[in-house]
């Protein structure tokens, strides 16, 4: 279930364009009591996605990521959709690598009844999903366990991933350019290992819902043009959608239950 009622999701998004909130001024916007507004920013704010201030919020700097369990909350309903449509698109008899992120847990999620699947990662929530997945045979990283999300980087988790070629590559991001299409993180290890994923892979998938374009991020992982399948939950900004029919990107959103998938295969 996503944290965000729409007008939660509406909020956040002017955070992010203007910096900071008022609750004077929301209130107005929105039409609605000043009672409802804090209630709005302290549900937020308890999920690391603002900051409180004395009569607003803030939105947080864009140098450093947000709480492994606020990120795991936010778009979540997006991000099971996702899991759902890289799934289908990765057949049974097949190997995969899986890496940091929530996105990519999701993925893991809906890979369980695969059967003949071989799954690397350096993800250890990955590895606690699918490990008693009878169908999966997973492979595990070596490298530095970061506590606060299970991710494992360093030149080993480098060095380990670089000894496979795999069918499929499952990345995510931390935020896409919605201009230029650069995806895009804040940790300097993790992009590293995420290179070494990319470079080791027959077919790359990056896995990211809509909100990563309201979202900046300071480390460039890749440009969007080295990827071959994008999948996300909500159609793109035009120019990303323009730059994955000129790079030969295939675009896949993954639709609501009841409704068709959009695809915006070049």
């Amino acid at each position: 279930m996503d944290i965000h009622s729409p007008r939660q999701s509406e909020i956040l998004a002017m955070a992010r364009r203007e910096g900071r909130v008022t609750v004077d001024g929301l209130a107005a916007h929105f039409q609605v009591t000043p009672q409802t507004i804090r209630k709005d920013l302290n549900d937020l704010c308890e999920h690391q996605v603002l900051k409180r201030i004395h009569g607003g919020a803030l939105f947080p700097s864009g140098v450093s990521n947000l709480a492994y369990n606020a990120r795991r909350d936010m778009a979540a309903d997006g991000k099971r959709r996702i899991g759902l449509r890289v799934a289908s698109l990765i057949p049974n008899n097949s190997s995969t690598i899986l890496n940091i992120g929530t996105t990519t847990e999701q993925v893991a999620t809906a890979l369980r009844a695969h059967d003949g699947l071989l799954t690397v990662t350096n993800n250890l929530n990955v590895v606690n999903i699918l490990r008693d997945a009878p169908g999966v045979r997973v492979v595990v990283a070596g490298g530095v366990l970061r506590a606060f999300d299970g991710g494992i980087v360093g030149d080993a988790t480098v060095a380990f991933m670089s000894e496979f070629k795999v069918d499929f590559a499952v990345i995510g991001a931390s935020a896409i350019d919605p201009e230029d299409g650069t995806v895009l993180d804040y940790d300097q290890a993790e992009v590293h290992a995420a290179r070494a994923i990319l470079a080791h892979a027959r077919t790359t998938i990056l896995v990211a819902d809509s909100m990563k374009f309201e979202r900046t991020a300071p480390v460039r992982i890749a440009p969007l043009t080295d990827i071959d399948i994008f999948v996300t939950d909500h159609p793109p900004p035009e120019p990303i959608r323009e730059l994955c029919a000129a790079g030969g990107v295939r675009l896949e959103v993954a639709a609501f239950e009841g409704t068709q998938d959009e695809r915006g295969a070049p």
